[in-house]
């Protein structure tokens, strides 16, 4: 590569938990530059999570943590082309994208859902990823079947 890699930048923590990986998750949540917006969402579902589960030990930002936890990748295929076939190889994911890629997921199976507002949604859809079930597990589950029946094409990995 002739260019230098761009620098990351520094994801400022939120106000109320003070967690970047909270901010990182309203960044993906956003639409048009509507942070404010974003936050009140994340806020409310996690307030909503805590009405449905009362009986948890946990906080309700443990339980979002959990959630991404389960719904997060280890494995994906890549299209690699090699003469003129094209292979599905299964590589590993890199940290950072590991994280993404759940927040991703997250939110979009939460955009899918029936419900009345976004902030029900997504309390929805971080119950169902805390207890390994809804949309965004799924999704994990079939990317680590499809890198398993791609297994044999590891060796095309560079």
């Amino acid at each position: 590569m002739r260019k230098s890699k761009p620098k990351k930048r520094v994801i400022l923590p939120d106000p109320v938990f003070n967690e970047s990986m909270v901010t990182q998750f309203v960044n993906h949540l956003m639409f048009d530059g509507k942070k404010s917006i974003a936050f009140d969402i994340f806020y409310s579902s996690l307030e909503v999570v805590k009405n449905k589960l009362p009986n948890e030990d946990k906080t309700p930002l443990e339980i979002w943590k959990k959630a991404l936890e389960n719904v997060t990748p280890l494995v994906e295929v890549k299209s690699r082309r090699v003469g003129g076939a094209t292979f599905q190889v299964p590589t590993e994911i890199r940290p950072d994208r590991k994280e993404s890629v759940s927040m991703k997921n997250l939110i979009s199976f939460a955009r899918k859902r029936s419900g009345r507002s976004m902030a029900e949604k997504l309390a929805a859809e971080i119950i169902d990823a805390y207890n390994s079930q809804g949309g965004a597990f799924k999704r994990k589950e079939d990317m680590h079947r499809m890198a398993e029946a791609n297994r044999a094409f590891a060796h095309f990995r560079f």
